[in-house]
C-alpha cells in the first residue's frame, strides 16, 4: 500500500502560514535616521493596505493591496497626526528628491 504524505505536508504549510500572518499583523515600528531627521517608520503589507492614500514623494495614489510604508517624525518633532503613507521606493529615495507637494 502506498504511503500518504499529504496530511503531513498540509499541516506544515498551515503552520508556516499562520506563523507569517502573526508576524505581519503585529506591525512593528522602527526608527530611521536620515539627513531630514529622525523618523518612525512602519511597513504596511499588501494584505493590510485597504485604503487609497496619496504618496508625498511622487504625488501618485497608493492603491489598496499595495505594500507601502507609513512614516512620521519622531516623538520630539511630530506625532501620529503627522503620519504620511509613502511608496516604499519613494521613501527610500526621499534624500535624492524632495516631496512633490507640501504636507498640510
Amino acid at each position: 500500500m502506498p504511503r500518504r504524505n499529504r496530511t503531513q505536508r498540509s499541516r506544515g504549510l498551515r503552520a508556516d502560514v499562520s506563523h507569517r500572518a502573526v508576524g505581519v499583523s503585529v506591525g512593528m515600528s522602527r526608527v530611521e535616521h536620515g539627513p531630514d531627521g529622525e523618523w518612525m517608520v512602519r511597513t504596511v503589507p499588501a494584505a493590510q493596505a485597504t485604503k487609497v492614500y496619496r504618496c508625498p514623494g511622487c504625488d501618485h495614489e497608493i492603491r489598496p493591496g499595495v505594500a507601502h510604508v507609513v512614516a512620521w517624525p519622531s516623538a520630539e518633532h511630530g506625532g501620529v497626526s503627522d503620519r504620511r503613507h509613502w511608496h516604499s521606493g519613494c521613501w527610500n529615495a526621499r534624500d535624492r528628491r524632495g516631496p512633490t507637494r507640501r504636507w498640510s
